[in-house]
C-alpha cells in the first residue's frame, strides 16, 4: 500500500512536471529542467512562506505551543516517510503506509498526553492561587 501511495504521488508530480515543461515550451521559454526547478520551487516556496508566516503570526498571539506542534509534526512526518521509503529501498523492514500512520498517531497521542498534563498543572496552579488569596 505504501509503495502504491508513493507511486501515485510520483505520478502526480511527474504529470505536473510535464505540464509545466510543455507550457514553458509553448510560451517559447527554453528552460532546462534545472531552470524549472528554480522557478517552480522558488514561486511555490515563497507563496507557502507567506501563508505559513501569516498563520504563525496569528497563532503566536495565542500560543507558541501551536507553532511548535506544527513544526514538530512536519519534522515527524518527513522523518516517518523517509524511514518508510528507506525500508522499501533497502528491504530492511516493511514499507507500509499503515506503519507511517501509526507512527504519526504515536506523536499525536503523546502530544495530547502532554497537553492534558499541562492543563492539569494549570488548573492546580490556579486552584493554589485561589486558596492563597
Amino acid at each position: 500500500m505504501m509503495k502504491d501511495f508513493i507511486l501515485f504521488i510520483a505520478e502526480i508530480i511527474n504529470t505536473l512536471h510535464d505540464l509545466i515543461f510543455a507550457f514553458s515550451r509553448s510560451m517559447g521559454w527554453n528552460f532546462t529542467d534545472k531552470d524549472l526547478h528554480l522557478w517552480v520551487f522558488g514561486i511555490v516556496g515563497i507563496l507557502a512562506f507567506f501563508v505559513v508566516n501569516k498563520v504563525f503570526k496569528y497563532l503566536a498571539q495565542y500560543s507558541i505551543t501551536a507553532i511548535s506542534f506544527i513544526y514538530t509534526f512536519t519534522v515527524v512526518l518527513v522523518v516517518v516517510f523517509a524511514i518508510e521509503i528507506q525500508q522499501g529501498i533497502t528491504g530492511r523492514g516493511n514499507m507500509e503506509f499503515h506503519d507511517a500512520v501509526i507512527s504519526i498517531w504515536g506523536f499525536v497521542l503523546f502530544f495530547a498526553i502532554y497537553l492534558g498534563l499541562r492543563g492539569v498543572l494549570y488548573f492546580i496552579k490556579k486552584l493554589f492561587r485561589k486558596i492563597r488569596s
